[in-house]
């Protein structure tokens, strides 16, 4: 079985943190942080709850044992930066996230509150803003299809900013589209037109001219993905 000290560096590569980001997290130093990935130093408790906000599976590297979000990662939407996601609870006080299957559904679809909650899942607070994400404005959605693949793969999750729907900075958004549920890379276009596209190669993009922009809302853009490790 590896040590305490091994569990620890695979959780610091897990989360694509340097020694010296972890340790800054945790307040000790890099050389403190290469003593307790080495064994040569026991880590306090104290450190361990610094990192457990910051997302990393303590469970995991005291006793060798996943928890729930085993071989869950959670990255940004934008650029790919890895995001920590703890194994808080309600009773730690962490954010709870409703979680949604919605992408495609049919009807008036301008609101979630009126959708069945599938799950939750819990987000430290910190986290969260540091993403620069309210926690009262977010919704997680399911991923269905593999248009948006390889930026998010069907099965995946996917938190919404649901205070962000400025399309003039591109982005990949949940928008109401005739009524359907969408998840799309929009783009605005000179005289107004928005570019609707796939991410995957094979979708053709889709155009909606000016005229027709009465028939789309934006919902809220994408900001984390939430998948597991292949």
């Amino acid at each position: 079985m590896s040590s305490i000290g091994t569990r620890l560096r695979h959780e610091r590569e897990r989360l694509g943190f340097t020694q010296t980001q972890m340790g800054d997290m945790a307040g000790v130093t890099k050389n403190t942080q290469r003593l307790y990935e080495t064994d040569q130093r026991s880590p306090k408790a104290d450190y361990l709850a610094l990192l457990d906000s910051v997302g990393v599976d303590v469970s995991y590297v005291l006793t060798g044992r996943r928890d729930s979000a085993a071989g869950v990662s959670a990255q940004r939407v934008s650029d790919g930066a890895p995001v920590g996601m703890g194994s808080a609870t309600a009773e730690a006080g962490a954010v709870a996230v409703n979680m949604y299957d919605v992408e495609g559904a049919a009807g008036d679809g301008r609101s979630l509150d009126d959708e069945r909650i599938e799950g939750v899942l819990y987000f430290p607070e910190a986290q969260l803003n540091a993403l620069g994400l309210s926690p009262e404005r977010i919704a997680g959605i399911k991923v269905r299809g593999d248009s948006m693949e390889e930026t998010l793969a069907d099965g995946d999750w996917v938190l919404i900013n649901q205070a962000d729907t400025d399309y003039r900075r591109e982005g990949v958004f949940l928008l109401l589209v005739s009524g359907e549920r969408r998840i799309k890379r929009v783009q605005r276009l000179a005289g107004g037109a928005l570019y609707l596209i796939s991410d995957n190669e094979h979708y053709e993009p889709e155009m909606i001219p000016p005229q027709q922009m009465r028939e789309v809302k934006i919902l809220g853009r994408c900001e984390v993905r939430i998948g597991r490790i292949a």
